[in-house]
């Protein structure tokens, strides 16, 4: 198997894998609705975010449109620049890591694209998929599913802390899914692994640009 085919291999797999677990949670939970698999530290807990990654938000209908546009530029101009950097012999793990990156943008562009469109809403009633009279939001206005829950901690700060004293600490607190995942785990690496291998590409191109502009 090559680079290009491990590449599209890794994209398709985390895609299919994201879409099929919001799939079933979104048919299945109400929003709010959660379920323990390992104790009190992982749960799957339902919710939507219309924004950005592990919950954050964009301002505005308006706000919603460009976000999801930058995601589908962002994740045409990803894997454009994968295929390009395959052409040049990068290593696996960076194709690899690349490519978790491109898959996570086109995870949660799916939902912002087209959640809308094909399930009802999910408040107070599990969500229909292809309802009759039509979705809960027009097109490029769904929200992300999210559910992946990680409160290893969950306690209280202190009474003596500087520090929001006897207010709730919760450590993980943000909600994510399979996207959010790809796109950090494909971060993480580049940034341990790799981080020389850009700063060897961008030493090569400085020569280029200082004879150019010798020549004229």
């Amino acid at each position: 198997m090559n680079k290009k085919q491990i590449a599209i291999l890794v994209i398709a797999l985390v895609i299919i894998f994201d879409q099929i677990l919001k799939i079933w949670i979104k048919t299945n939970f109400i929003l709010g609705e959660e379920i323990k698999i390992f104790g009190n530290w992982f749960i799957l807990h339902f919710v939507e975010n219309k924004g950005m990654a592990f919950g954050f938000e964009f301002a505005g209908r308006y706000g919603k449109v460009i976000l999801t546009l930058f995601r589908l530029i962002a994740s045409i101009a990803i894997f454009w620049y994968l295929m390009k950097l395959i052409k040049k012999g990068i290593p696996t793990g960076l194709v690899i890591s690349i490519a978790l990156i491109c898959a996570g943008a086109v995870g949660n562009v799916i939902d912002s694209a087209f959640y809308g469109l094909i399930f009802t809403d999910s408040l107070g009633r599990v969500a229909e998929m292809f309802p009759q009279g039509g979705g809960y939001e027009t097109f490029l206005h769904g929200s992300v599913v999210d559910m992946l829950y990680f409160p290893i901690i969950d306690t209280t700060w202190p009474s003596w802390s500087p520090i929001n004293p006897g207010d709730s600490l919760v450590f993980f607190r943000p909600v994510f899914n399979i996207a959010d995942s790809a796109i950090t785990i494909g971060i993480s690496i580049i940034l341990i692994f790799y981080r020389k291998f850009f700063s060897e590409e961008e030493a090569k191109e400085k020569p280029n640009t200082v004879e150019e502009l010798k020549n004229d």
